[in-house]
């Protein structure tokens, strides 16, 4: 998910080869290329955020076992819900209009004389400055509840919890840190790239089903979601437009087609939030067909788009998209401990009952998260000054890697009041290494 608000259009253009250094050289202005957003890029990155907070707040469910409290995944063997998941699983889709932004933003810079290190520098700093700040006070609240005698398994729960969405953070940092080189490899050889990058996918996910070892399967981590963060690049430059209506349903058709006998057979999940964690190439092909159903679909969303009205509620939400992503799981697990201390029925998840209460759940997660985001969201607005040190090549390495590495510490056992002090000393030390941070910007 780019935090950006703003993701700038650009017009089919035939690129020359680059010159010069992939990080610290100064990049030739681009030709061709248009200031101008794409509305339907905001619009579709701001409903795939709203989908992956609803799809959460439905998971949590929140029950009185016999020994005691117990917060659980409350669609986890959910047949009905894992056909439903081909519809919801829009995290490919998100990573598309990701990478459209992306490449958009760094060639937009590259023509004012940026160099990678920059880009690099400005995403560090937007992404890690509210992880940090997130990190820093979810800490500090669990040892406050250890403090005032709350089971510590309760405790570890919410951590755990809490850190699952952060994959995310890590696999952006990591990929946008990768944008300039990438957009260098595109301009030169795309197909290449993405023959290459699908050759990897299937090689690691032959190696994950022949060894019955899960682990082998994240190094998709990397190879799934550049190949997808690449389908945003062809939808950047034209690409995808070039080709006629019929070619991209036949596409469409036809991977989603493939998806369903892989599935049949047992290659792959069913359930396509299973084919999450670890990636396979299950995402890969439902990817290229929502990019192809999201590319026809884009004059259509654009004119609704608009309407003043929905350019509004999608610039309030894609202003705050990072602060929405990384606060909604807290606002949820702390809901659902509230819920526990209250005198209201507790419905065991998946009942009939439980599906009637969600309405009133997700009313208030809304009302919750909304004034949450709106506060944190400060922190997103975060500039560097002039005035910070020189962006160079070692140091976006550098501290890319620390950034990364931050996530880690949180993915392994959850958020703790140990990990997260370990988070932020490293994410603390990649963005002392980046700049030198500006005044608050005011929301508009």
């Amino acid at each position: 998910m780019n935090s950006d608000a703003t993701s700038t259009a650009i017009r089919p253009v035939k690129t020359a080869p680059e010159t010069g250094t992939i990080l610290t050289g100064r990049r030739p202005p681009a030709q061709g290329i248009s200031s101008s957003r794409d509305a339907s890029i905001d619009v579709i990155r701001s409903l795939c955020l709203v989908v992956v907070v609803a799809l959460h707040a439905l998971m949590v469910g929140v029950s009185l076992g016999p020994h005691g409290p117990v917060l659980e995944n409350a669609l986890d063997g959910n047949t009905v819900f894992a056909a439903f998941t081909w519809f919801v699983q829009i995290m490919p889709l998100f990573f598309i209009a990701g990478g459209f932004s992306s490449i958009s933003q760094w060639r937009a810079m590259s023509a004012r004389g940026a160099t990678a290190a920059d880009y690099v520098r400005g995403r560090l700093v937007r992404l890690l400055v509210p992880a940090v700040v997130l990190v820093g006070l979810v800490g500090a609240g669990l040892v406050l509840l250890t403090l005032v005698g709350v089971p510590a398994d309760i405790v570890s729960t919410a951590g755990y919890r809490i850190s699952q969405p952060l994959w995310f953070l890590a696999v952006y940092l990591g990929s946008s840190a990768l944008v300039p080189l990438l957009a260098q490899i595109h301009d030169r050889a795309k197909v290449r790239t993405m023959v290459g990058l699908l050759l990897a996918i299937a090689a690691v996910d032959g190696l994950r089903i022949l060894s019955g070892q899960a682990a082998f399967g994240y190094a998709n981590l990397l190879f799934v979601w550049l190949f997808i963060q690449q389908l945003g690049f062809w939808l950047a430059d034209g690409s995808i437009h070039r080709l006629t209506p019929t070619v991209r349903k036949w596409t469409a058709g036809c991977s989603l087609a493939v998806l369903l006998v892989l599935t049949w057979l047992g290659v792959y999940s069913g359930d396509m939030l299973a084919n999450l964690n670890p990636p396979t190439g299950a995402l890969v092909l439902l990817a290229v067909a929502q990019l192809m159903i999201f590319s026809m679909c884009q004059a259509p969303i654009r004119r609704w788009a608009a309407n003043p009205s929905v350019m509004a509620l999608v610039s309030a939400v894609g202003s705050r998209a990072m602060t929405v992503y990384l606060w909604h799981m807290p606002v949820l697990v702390g809901l659902a401990g509230l819920l526990l201390i209250s005198p209201l029925p507790l419905p065991v998840p998946g009942t009939a009952e439980w599906w009637l209460s969600r309405p009133a759940w997700l009313a208030a997660a809304l009302c919750v998260l909304v004034p949450t985001a709106g506060f944190f969201g400060r922190f997103e607005r975060i500039n560097k000054t002039a005035g910070g040190p020189l962006a160079t090549s070692r140091r976006a390495t550098v501290s890319t890697l620390l950034g990364v590495s931050g996530v880690v510490v949180l993915l392994i056992e959850g958020i703790t009041p140990g990990a997260a002090a370990i988070s932020v000393l490293l994410f603390s030390t990649a963005l002392i290494g980046q700049a030198s941070l500006g005044r608050l910007r005011r929301y508009h």
